[in-house]
């Protein structure tokens, strides 16, 4: 019995240490305070609870460590429902970009795989 629960909390930790690739919640505050100063920011908008939210937190984790450079950062407001309101989001994940300036340029609700992720880095110049 013992062996069981061993075998048990170890295949636990290890499913645990293989979802731990996917981006870091940024506080909103924090991500504000950099945008419209010289660069253009992607705003992934979601939470933990979201199947399609994770997804794309593994697509951009590996998008971001392939570009480091890129200034993709996740807003996750399963735990603050005002910062959704404050940024317009009605579902999620949602995903904004702003242009070195601040202005918003781009909004999509939902998913989006790899290759369109290319396309969107590539046509706001990231």
């Amino acid at each position: 019995m013992k062996k069981i629960t061993f075998l048990l909390s170890l295949f636990m930790a290890i499913t645990l240490l293989a979802q731990t690739d996917s981006l870091s919640p940024t506080p909103y505050q924090f991500a504000k305070m950099y945008i419209g100063h010289g660069q253009p920011y992607f705003l992934e908008i979601g939470a933990k609870s979201c199947p399609s939210c994770k997804t794309m937190g593994h697509t951009l984790y590996s998008i971001k460590k392939e570009n480091p450079n890129f200034n993709i950062l996740y807003i996750d407001v399963g735990n603050d429902r005002e910062i959704a309101q404050k940024l317009g989001v009605q579902m999620i994940p949602t995903q904004i970009i702003y242009d070195a300036k601040g202005a918003e340029v781009y909004r999509h609700i939902g998913k989006l795989n790899e290759i369109e992720l290319d396309e969107v880095f590539e046509k706001y110049q990231f």
